[in-house]
């Protein structure tokens, strides 16, 4: 069977930092870090995969790459004023993935556009590449377009600040995982369990009831 030329794109691109894309890549991530943190590009770098998640050649699809750093929210270390619990360092880390931040300040730039999805494009050290595809939801070619035409409704305005892109929805929870471990829903209906069998008590974060602790040993 002959092979596309999407299927050979999607062939590289899984293992970018390899072979023949090596050197490519090293090129694009010098140039892109010298880039600013939001800038609107031509064309998709991965042509395949912005095609699969609504992509087309047209006027009313514009693509941004945007930049986001890596790493937690680590903050400095105050010398004085607060005991250690409180210095508000560690554990800070964002509820939202990269590619939701991403897609958030491509749409804050282009605040006449809306967001239709995004991809991974590359990352070094310090930074993630992403490449947000944002549509014109007053252009008459996007309107009278029967695959994108929706987007135009009044009630998909501001929608990825409202959590309701492919990255928005993968946050909240909503993938058919049907309760698989490590998803959200799991985890919520772990400590209700736990509540209902008065082996979570909320105060201590995890922690076992104290009162059952206490039973259990006395049975002992």
């Amino acid at each position: 069977m002959v092979k596309s030329m999407y299927h050979f794109i999607a062939e590289l691109w899984k293992r970018p930092y390899d072979g023949e894309m090596k050197e490519v890549m090293k090129q694009r991530l010098i140039k892109w870090r010298r880039e600013p943190a939001v800038i609107r590009i031509a064309k998709p770098t991965r042509l395949n995969r912005a095609r699969a998640l609504g992509y087309k050649a047209k006027p009313g699809f514009v693509v941004v790459r945007v930049r986001v750093r890596k790493g937690g929210l680590r903050k400095p270390r105050p010398n004085k004023g607060r005991r250690p619990k409180r210095m508000g360092i560690y554990g800070f880390a964002p509820a939202k993935s990269l590619r939701l931040i991403a897609e958030e300040r491509a749409a804050r730039k282009y605040p006449n556009l809306e967001v239709l999805n995004s991809y991974y494009v590359g990352e070094d050290g310090n930074y993630k590449w992403y490449e947000v595809i944002l549509v014109d939801p007053h252009h008459p070619a996007i309107c009278n377009d029967k695959d994108t035409g929706w987007i135009c409704e009044k009630q998909h305005k501001g929608r990825v600040f409202r959590g309701l892109t492919s990255a928005g929805k993968k946050m909240r929870g909503l993938r058919k995982s049907r309760g698989l471990k490590y998803t959200i829903k799991h985890k919520w209906k772990k400590k209700q369990r736990e509540r209902m069998l008065r082996k979570r008590h909320e105060a201590s974060r995890g922690a076992r009831d104290p009162w059952q602790v206490a039973a259990k040993k006395a049975e002992e």
